[in-house]
């Protein structure tokens, strides 16, 4: 079965490489696999990328005769459309195949590009995944207007709840999820942001298979019911000073989100949460390209007692990427207390490849109102494969190890965090 696996990875990694076509990530971002048709996302001045390559030079060069490196376009107020068939692999799904489509503009000149991005997937585990993003700025970068919407027909397992329940008592989960957010943050002084969202979860003919050893599972016993509607406001503040979003070598950010879902909006109960989201990074050796990254996510439920499926859980951060070496969904429970460091370092000149050493820890409680368990941690080295130089994407390549036999392979377009 390994054996298997590792054959379809590198089938698939094979057809990324030689084809135009988009990478469905580990993190739910769609990142160009070919040549683009803009440089990156940020208001900076272009790095100097004479002497650095990245994967398109490397192949472009063996296959086109006399091949001399180009430069990327620069994104216009004028949209640029793509649809592309892509594949792809992550642990949670195997096997993926998706139709890519994005919209790329800036709203006025020397504003960060916007994107709209759908990408509709049918999985090797038979899950059915509709996502669509967006992410405008207006003019002069005073507001950013963040939305996300999904349809899920997503089988998953959960195995209980807290960071103390056992691999062994795996539970296969199936529900559909539609989800609505959106969200609009306000420049109020230089990298600070500030502002008010809107957010509608909806998980509707929730079922278990039931653990295997006929006990009664965390999921029934939470009394889950076949259906859970989440819906009210969050008050979102954001502090960005990185140099760069997509790959950061210095700087920090700090994100917090308050949720208040409310039943007179339809939420199946009322309930708070908060989430902390702490990034920062230096350049270690001081003057060298290598960096040292900390992380630390943390998400609680301050009152109330949300549905099963809404309640904090390895694997569903914005990103998709909190607990590299287990799972998604591998521990939930109603406070979750992440952290995370990484070093990256090059391993060639020209900045082609490079590569990662990673060490995370979390813990969950159970139920609400019930203490933090055990600290469960994770860690592994990673390679790293510059896709675009001029926006700093890398491919992430990453194993993780974790408890109780726990390891996988874990692929992302751009840094986890």
């Amino acid at each position: 079965m390994r054996r298997k696996k590792i054959a379809l990875i590198g089938f698939v990694l094979t057809t990324l490489l030689f084809s135009n076509t988009r990478l469905y990530a580990q993190d739910k971002r769609y990142i160009p696999i070919g040549r683009t048709k803009y440089k990156d996302t940020l208001l900076v001045a272009h790095p100097d990328t004479t002497f650095e390559k990245d994967l398109f030079d490397v192949i472009r060069s063996i296959f086109v005769k006399n091949y001399k490196q180009g430069k990327a376009d620069s994104v216009t107020t004028k949209p640029v459309i793509s649809i592309v068939p892509a594949v792809g692999y992550t642990l949670q799904t195997d096997l993926a195949g998706t139709l890519s489509g994005n919209v790329v503009f800036r709203t006025a000149p020397n504003t960060r590009i916007s994107t709209i991005t759908v990408n509709p997937a049918y999985t090797q585990k038979k899950q059915v995944i509709i996502p669509l993003q967006s992410n405008i700025w207006t003019k002069d970068n005073e507001y950013d207007f963040i939305g996300d919407f999904r349809f899920y027909k997503y089988p998953q397992s959960s195995f209980g709840l807290g960071s103390n329940s056992d691999k062994a008592n795996e539970n296969p989960l199936d529900y559909t999820f539609f989800r609505f957010y959106e969200t609009v943050l306000k420049q109020i002084t230089g990298n600070f942001y500030a502002g008010l969202g809107y957010i509608f979860d909806d998980r509707w003919n929730m079922s278990e298979k039931g653990q295997a050893n006929g006990q009664v599972s965390d999921f029934e016993r939470y009394a889950s019911g076949t259906r859970s509607i989440s819906t009210g406001v969050t008050f979102n503040a954001l502090f960005d000073s990185r140099d760069n979003s997509i790959n950061a070598s210095r700087g920090f950010y700090t994100s917090l989100q308050y949720r208040d879902n409310y039943t007179f909006l339809g939420s199946t109960t009322g309930w708070r949460s908060l989430i902390v989201d702490i990034r920062k990074y230096y350049k270690f050796p001081q003057g060298s390209d290598n960096v040292l990254a900390f992380w630390s996510y943390n998400w609680l439920v301050i009152n109330g007692r949300p549905a099963y499926l809404d309640l904090p859980a390895t694997g569903h951060d914005p990103g998709n990427t909190t607990g590299r070496g287990y799972i998604q969904g591998r521990f939930r429970g109603a406070q979750m207390v992440y952290l995370e460091s990484e070093y990256r370092f090059k391993i060639t000149r020209n900045g082609l490849l490079g590569g990662v050493a990673f060490i995370n820890a979390e813990s969950f409680s159970g139920a609400p109102g019930t203490p933090l368990q055990r600290i469960q941690p994770g860690f592994g080295p990673g390679l790293r494969v510059k896709l675009n130089k001029v926006s700093k994407t890398n491919i992430a390549i990453d194993y993780g190890f974790g408890r109780q036999g726990s390891r996988g392979l874990f692929i992302n377009v751009g840094e986890v965090f």
